[in-house]
């Protein structure tokens, strides 16, 4: 064999070799990956039932300590807690020492200071199990089980971006009046029998104030993230424009995603992955209210985009809002950990993870079977539209690896 044919097939050689191996890395990479996946997922499954026990054990420090300590950029809480049911047992026991009307927003809410000087955000409930939200997606009243079941979902899809949110019964009259200031106080009055407060937002209405049994209210509670994590406010670029008869420029224009591409945080990072994580969040629980988003302060688009204020969800099973999907389908890209952990909570796997892991909370049955039925249905259409964009773009396009190295020290 002459010298220029030796030199050509040792050239050929070494490019096969080379994309072997790089392929052969990839792979194993990739396995590697999901065989993690589903080990995260096992994990899950096994630490579903929080038992809300008030033991500490090996620790001296509070329970609200242990909690704020747990917060860092990109989770609320790590994988590990197993002091997870000793939080939110103090959520819903610990004395309440101050009642004051909620911070702004539109709804009716309290801002509780329990025992120990932790703040908790109480929502009222104001429907029963059963009833149905007719209307727009973002109708109605904010549904304080919404927020419970919420943030237990948020724990099985493994974000872990929701601040804790337990159910709690407090009595109006012996818990919050005796420590509520002024402004509080003010908003109480009496329904018949039963006790009851409009409080201060900018919806409140002294005509529809929120009424407790006698003096027992049901309600649920939201842990108040450190002071030492400050947060930033977002106008979420898929937000409607609650205005009839004006389209915001994603519900008419295709190539929308291109636009929030070029524009930062969404032109790197993990901010956009997060919008499509958080997309198909609001899917399954059919909130369409997310208008504005929060993130921690300073944080160049690295912190993740925090779960809050998930009350407008979980209004009528029988309502599956495609739009709030928009991020997803107009983007077409997802996690390759996301497309994973919703693929594992195919065939029922999902109802009954949630079914379990809100079973012990105080409020409990938290929702009713024809919305727990629904996460299921919606689940379906989250894969067929992920399906739609890898049959047109690939793969290798839709499925994104991004994976962050997440450090509780």
């Amino acid at each position: 064999m002459k010298l220029k044919q030796r030199v050509v097939l040792l050239a050929i050689l070494l490019v096969i070799f080379i994309f072997t191996k790089v392929f052969l890395i990839d792979n194993l990479d990739t396995s590697a990956a999901n065989r993690e996946d589903q080990r995260a997922f096992q994990r899950m499954l096994s630490g579903l039932r929080v038992a809300l026990d008030p033991r500490l054990e090996h620790t001296l420090q509070s329970p609200w300590e242990i909690a704020a300590q747990w917060v860092v950029p990109r989770e609320v809480y790590p994988e590990d807690t197993p002091e997870l049911g000793a939080v939110m047992h103090a959520m819903t026991t610990k004395k309440i020492i101050k009642a004051d009307v909620g911070y702004k927003g539109t709804q009716l809410k309290a801002l509780l200071i329990l025992e120990g000087g932790q703040k908790v955000v109480f929502k009222p409930k104001r429907y029963a199990r059963d009833y149905v939200v007719e209307g727009e997606p973002y109708a109605g009243y904010d549904r304080h089980n919404a927020e419970v079941a919420a943030f237990h979902l948020d724990r099985i899809l493994g974000f872990r971006r929701a601040p804790l949110v337990v159910g709690r019964f407090v009595n109006l009259r012996t818990e919050i009046k005796p420590v509520a200031t002024e402004q509080l106080l003010g908003t109480f009055m009496t329904v018949g029998n039963n006790t009851c407060f409009y409080g201060k937002c900018y919806y409140c209405r002294e005509t529809e104030p929120a009424c407790a049994d006698g003096d027992i209210m049901e309600g649920s509670v939201t842990l108040w993230l450190p002071d030492v994590w400050p947060l930033q406010k977002h106008r979420h670029p898929w937000g409607r424009t609650y205005r009839e008869g004006k389209l915001a420029r994603w519900e008419y224009d295709e190539s929308y995603c291109d636009a929030v591409k070029k524009t930062s945080p969404y032109d790197s990072g993990p901010r956009l992955l997060d919008i499509i994580d958080t997309a198909i969040f609001d899917y399954l629980i059919g909130n369409a209210d997310r208008h504005h988003y929060e993130s921690f302060q300073d944080d160049e688009g690295a912190s993740m985009l925090i779960l809050l204020d998930n009350a407008k969800s979980f209004g009528n099973p029988a309502l599956d809002e495609r739009s709030i999907l928009a991020p997803l389908y107009q983007c077409c890209i997802i996690r390759v950990s996301t497309w994973n952990r919703l693929n594992y909570l195919k065939n029922g796997v999902l109802k009954s993870a949630l079914k379990t892991a809100m079973s012990h909370d105080p409020i409990s049955p938290v929702l009713s079977d024809p919305h727990l039925d629904a996460l299921d249905q919606r689940l379906l259409s989250i894969l067929a539209t992920v399906k739609q964009c890898t049959d047109q773009f690939g793969p290798d396009v839709v499925l994104v690896e991004d994976r962050m190295t997440l450090s509780h020290l």
